[in-house]
């Protein structure tokens, strides 16, 4: 499972005063880099030099580019962000995963290289499990309203149907390399509503499943 941001990187809160200051300019130093040039082409003095802070404060702070990812992420967790009420579960599933494919269609992709870097940094990959977790928390919501309208059985484990709901994009898109299709969001959002409306996130799966 991988995370769900929207389709831009989330807006930051901002407080003010320098300290602040100075970690938004690093920041954006690093999803501008990592855009750019991968997770190896990433380094602390690169970021210093992009962000006109002097390398030692960034150093101090961040102390290696695992932390500076490790930031970014949980940055990122620190929007408004809801998923969009479109009135059914096809609708905002669907609308989800159009949110993930424009962000992994984006060139440069700052989010697939956010996922690249989650696998050569410890530090970015426990960032990147709390992100996950956050957003799958805020998009229960969608599974929850469906069992409220009748669309979904009581009982659906929202965490398994999102996951399968979302997964097919990743898998395309990270995995595969497979080129831009339009229809991918809805036909995957429409297969784990399908397989949900017969029970298949059910505690006790669907009828005659065994």
């Amino acid at each position: 499972m991988t995370a769900m941001p929207p389709a831009d990187p989330p807006p930051r809160r901002r407080p003010g005063g320098r300290t602040a200051r100075v970690r938004a300019q690093v920041l954006d130093a690093v999803l501008a880099e990592l855009g750019e040039h991968g997770y190896d082409g990433l380094t602390v003095d690169a970021v210093a030099a992009r962000s006109g802070v002097h390398r030692a404060t960034v150093y101090r702070r961040w102390g290696d580019v695992g932390g500076l990812l490790a930031d970014v992420l949980d940055a990122a967790g620190d929007d408004d962000w809801r998923p969009a009420d479109t009135g059914s579960i096809e609708g905002d599933l669907t609308a989800l995963n159009q949110e993930i494919q424009t962000a992994m269609a984006a060139r440069p992709s700052v989010m697939a290289a956010l996922i690249a870097a989650s696998f050569r940094s410890e530090k970015a990959a426990e960032a990147q499990r709390r992100l996950w977790d956050d957003r799958y928390t805020r998009c229960e919501e969608v599974v929850h309203r469906a069992v409220g309208r009748g669309e979904l059985p009581p009982g659906t484990d929202a965490r398994r149907l999102l996951i399968a709901a979302t997964a097919p994009l990743y898998h395309q898109l990270v995995l595969l390399h497979t080129p831009h299709d339009p229809g991918l969001p809805r036909h995957a959002a429409r297969a784990a509503v399908l397989a949900g409306a017969a029970g298949a996130f059910t505690p006790d799966g669907p009828p005659g499943g065994g």
